[in-house]
């Protein structure tokens, strides 16, 4: 029933289905003053003050919402006609070469679309935050995945799949600033305080020798050409991917483009079991920068 639902509700024109995510944003915002509260605090963290850009990070996250379920009902293959990429060239090298991959993604932008759009050039393995409620467990291991593209849970199982997935020379995607459970990170600099931090991709990538590159999606409201939805665009990163490595280029992407992050997102909260963050934070040189250059 809930996929025969998902099929229906991609049939509607994505435009209008983001016009009605920017008003749920909205709703969100209004109405739930504990996510109201951490918007704003996040915000004043990285020192976003431009009022425009606030107002869009809250109508985006909606927009974000009401956009996921749409991309469920299509396959890879059918989403690559709404995509612009200019480094698709690296896409097929990587697709072709038998070095794994390791893709880090932010949330940012179309970040549920990601995964989708690496499986229209090469299989990837991904992990999933399981919903508590277990009868959309099987409903939700059904519709993340796709051809070219397997969703496993984020838990140990999880991470075996994608280790064996990578020394395969296969490709797995991760959003590393999502926060992982105790004993599964560390507490380093984000914007003007300290966050929780997952190791994964560093150890991953070291036990593999997996190559690392981030790959970033944003949805397009005018769209350059015909019916072109998001705009891909990819990084190699050739620094160890460290908590402190991956974080430091969080905040510049984040900060080139602020009014599409995830700004309601509890990033510094402290995991079950964690260690006590440190006291004082390091100031990171970026969050002193104004948000309107």
């Amino acid at each position: 029933m809930l996929t025969r639902l998902v099929k229906v509700y991609s049939r509607i024109p994505l435009p209008w289905i983001r016009q009605f995510g920017r008003l749920l944003g909205w709703a969100i915002y209004g109405l739930d003053k504990r996510y109201r509260s951490r918007i704003q605090e996040n915000l004043r963290i990285a020192a976003v003050t431009n009022l425009n850009v606030q107002n869009a990070a809250i109508a985006g996250v909606g927009a974000g919402l009401a956009e996921a379920p749409w991309v469920w009902g299509y396959t890879p293959e059918q989403l690559k006609q709404w995509i612009i990429c200019e480094q698709t060239e690296l896409l097929d090298e990587l697709a072709k070469g038998s070095q794994p991959v390791v893709f880090l993604t932010p949330h940012l932008g179309s970040f549920e679309m990601t995964a989708r759009f690496l499986a229209a050039y090469l299989h990837i393995t991904v992990l999933y935050k399981e919903p508590e409620a277990l009868g959309l467990r099987a409903f939700m291991a059904k519709i993340r995945n796709a051809e070219n593209l397997s969703a496993v849970p984020a838990n140990l199982g999880g991470v075996k799949t994608m280790l064996k997935a990578l020394k395969a020379g296969r490709a797995i995607g991760i959003l590393p600033d999502q926060v992982p459970s105790a004993g599964e990170g560390r507490w380093v600099p984000f914007f003007s305080r300290t966050a929780y931090t997952m190791t994964l991709p560093e150890r991953l990538a070291q036990a593999t020798k997996a190559r690392v590159v981030i790959v970033l999606g944003t949805p397009l409201e005018n769209p350059p050409m015909g019916k072109t939805y998001w705009r891909f665009e990819l990084e190699e990163m050739l620094e160890t991917p460290s908590p402190e490595n991956i974080n430091k280029k969080f905040e510049k992407i984040i900060l080139n483009r602020p009014e599409l992050y995830l700004w309601g997102y509890n990033r510094y909260k402290r995991p079950t079991g964690a260690p006590a963050a440190p006291t004082q934070a390091s100031q990171s040189p970026h969050a002193s920068g104004s948000s309107d250059a």
